[in-house]
């Protein structure tokens, strides 16, 4: 399956970064070896890497929203029965149902960083009618510094690049853990500067 997939990817190459974000609205293509490839490839010099990130997220949130349609319009026997051909086991959906129960919307952003629930957790969003803006929201926000750490190990490790999904699943929990500090960080620090200026307009 790697090999027929690295075919593909290297079949959308040609389009340059419209290409990487095409190969990830494919969700039998896995992430892991597009973007570690592709950061490689910017090791070489064929790509920016910035670029390349944000083609990779918005590729990586496009991709996630087919299964949601999925799980939507088709429910648990369309699912059942079709899964298999975007690569989720039933094993898979059993858990990222466990996970969804468990911790509710959220986990369209924090199930990304998991292995085994992070591709079939877009089901059960679906399936639940998660709101779509939310959900694609969250997707694109934990997809980005994916993205990101995934090119950057396929940069780092050169010829090695596809060692990357074991680092990946290495460090990715302490990742979201980051994201998620620095998102409420960025909320207190415009709480704290409404509040301020609300507290000058006052005085004036």
């Amino acid at each position: 399956m790697s090999e027929f997939a690295l075919g593909i990817v290297e079949f959308f190459k040609q389009f340059s970064y419209f290409g990487v974000l095409l190969a990830l609205c494919f969700e039998f293509i896995p992430a892991e070896i597009v973007l570690p490839l592709a950061g490689y490839w910017v090791s070489q010099g064929e790509f920016n890497i910035h670029l390349l990130a944000f083609a990779g997220t918005v590729g990586g949130t496009i991709g996630p929203a087919t299964l949601y349609a999925l799980g939507r319009y088709g429910g648990r026997p369309i699912v059942e029965k079709y899964g298999k051909y975007f690569l989720i086991s039933e094993k898979q959906i059993k858990a990222s149902d466990r996970f969804f129960e468990k911790y509710g919307h959220g986990v369209a952003f924090f199930a990304r960083f998991l292995p085994v629930v992070r591709t079939a957790i877009s089901i059960p969003c679906g399936m639940t009618k998660m709101n779509f803006t939310k959900f694609c929201v969250y997707t694109f926000v934990a997809m980005y510094p994916i993205t990101y750490f995934y090119l950057y190990l396929g940069f780092t490790l050169g010829e090695n690049w596809e060692q990357a999904g074991a680092i990946f699943d290495k460090y990715a929990f302490p990742i979201a853990g980051g994201v998620v500090v620095i998102l409420v960080g960025l909320i207190i620090y415009k709480r704290v500067i409404a509040i301020k200026n609300r507290a000058t307009s006052e005085i004036e």
